[in-house]
């Protein structure tokens, strides 16, 4: 997912006050209310349905912040927000804007907030890890670890919570892996990430808890000033080092990493709900391995991962899309979500189709924050179908898909458990 996702409790600026008719002739659209919407299963958000349908461009006030701002839902009009310099994530800091969550605790300086060339030189510090080098690094270990959960698993026996027992302690313990942090400090970590995606404890509680993961990552990132590993930490800290970035720099950049790669937990949850309730989708992937790659890439574009939007930008200077002039000082959001189900760029977008072919899909965003971690969100979910569909064939959902829990006030959507039996 992009970095917009994992750091979606920020706000943009308030929308001007200065109408566009006034200087293009075309009227705006209205200001739609988009409530906080606990949503259950695979549903796609009504409210961003109807704001799709209204056009490509529509202005939104989301349940915190101030004013409105605009949203685009468009596949190229959101690629062009997303990689146009005129549109700024730095001016986010300190503007009050609508946004989805309660609280906001943004970092300063923190890559979320960074436009290039800060931003690009912060990225170039992590950059190996990332790479498919970097990942296919960690792929044996990351098989392993997931055979002993899956072993667990059947040695136990059924009934049992999938997402308790395998869809959460597996990328912890590879964002763990990748990131050089000891297998012992793994519920640390978990305990400070749920913490922080979570709008419903508060903002006192995740600041707290983002305090301390902070505080983690910079005695762990000091002690490595001086390595020559190839995990996240130990470039971080050469990175600091060579004096290339500084230590808070590195320090938010380790503390999204490490939140980001929890993320993969709930898209997960939402992909074996999915299968699970369409036990012909998970039985094309049994029959067929080779496809499975191609089949994770139209799940990753079909599955609604999140709750409403990620973090706005703010324009630097007015720009045209579509007929409506974004002012200078405007807020605007893009709805990756609402990008692919573009029917100019996937036809039948409602469709679930393992052929699709070329999908381009926006499931990790666009642009300088594209979602560093694709590559090994992508993995994870391949090695989770492998396992899960090869070493328990007889898998399904051990009570009705009504039954199932969701996360309520969470960014990221996905089951709160995952009950199955085999």
């Amino acid at each position: 997912m992009s970095e917009d996702t994992i750091i979606a409790t920020a706000p943009p600026h308030v929308g001007c006050g200065m109408s566009d008719a006034m200087t293009t002739g075309t009227a705006p659209p209205p200001v739609r209310q988009w409530p906080s919407l606990d949503l259950t299963g695979v549903d796609f958000d009504p409210v961003l349905r109807d704001l799709m349908d209204d056009g490509p461009v529509t202005r939104i006030q989301l349940p915190n912040g101030e004013g409105w701002a605009w949203l685009v839902t468009r596949y190229d009009d959101v690629r062009m927000v997303a990689n146009d310099p005129r549109f700024s994530r730095e001016a986010v800091m300190d503007r009050p804007v609508t946004r989805l969550a309660p609280h906001f605790i943004p970092a300063r300086g923190a890559v979320g907030f960074l436009d290039p060339p800060d931003h690009t030189r912060l990225r170039r510090s992590v950059a190996a890890a990332f790479t498919a080098r970097g990942v296919e690094r960690v792929r044996e270990r990351s098989r392993q670890m997931l055979d002993e959960l899956v072993d667990e698993l059947l040695q136990d026996g059924p009934p049992a919570d999938l997402t308790a027992t395998v869809l959460s302690p597996f990328p912890i313990a590879v964002i763990c892996e990748l990131m050089g942090v000891p297998a012992a400090d793994r519920h640390n970590m978990h305990v400070w990430t749920q913490l922080i995606l979570s709008s419903s404890q508060g903002a006192d509680v995740s600041e707290r808890a983002k305090k301390e993961m902070s505080a983690y990552f910079s005695d762990l990132i000091g002690l490595r000033e001086n390595s020559t590993a190839e995990d996240v930490t130990s470039l971080l800290g050469a990175a600091v080092g060579r004096g290339e970035i500084t230590l808070e720099e590195a320090v938010g950049l380790a503390v999204l990493i490490q939140i980001g790669g929890e993320a993969v937990t709930n898209n997960s949850g939402q992909m074996f709900y999915l299968l699970l309730t369409r036990p012909d989708l998970a039985e094309r992937l049994r029959a067929d391995p080779a496809i499975r790659p191609q089949a994770i890439d139209e799940l990753l574009r079909w599955i609604p991962h999140r709750n409403a939007v990620g973090l706005s930008r703010i324009a630097t200077e007015d720009v045209h899309i579509k007929g409506h002039l974004i002012r200078a000082g405007d807020a605007i959001y893009v709805s990756y979500l609402a990008a692919n189900r573009d029917p100019d760029v996937f036809p039948d977008p409602e469709t679930i189709d393992f052929s699709r072919n070329p999908n381009p899909h926006a499931a990790f965003g666009f642009g300088p924050h594209y979602c560093v971690g694709g590559m090994l969100a992508k993995l994870e979910s391949e090695l989770l179908v492998d396992a899960l569909l090869d070493q328990v064939p007889g898998l399904r959902l051990a009570v009705p898909p009504e039954e199932v829990p969701f996360r309520k006030g969470a960014l990221i959507r996905g089951p709160e458990a995952l009950p199955v039996t085999w």
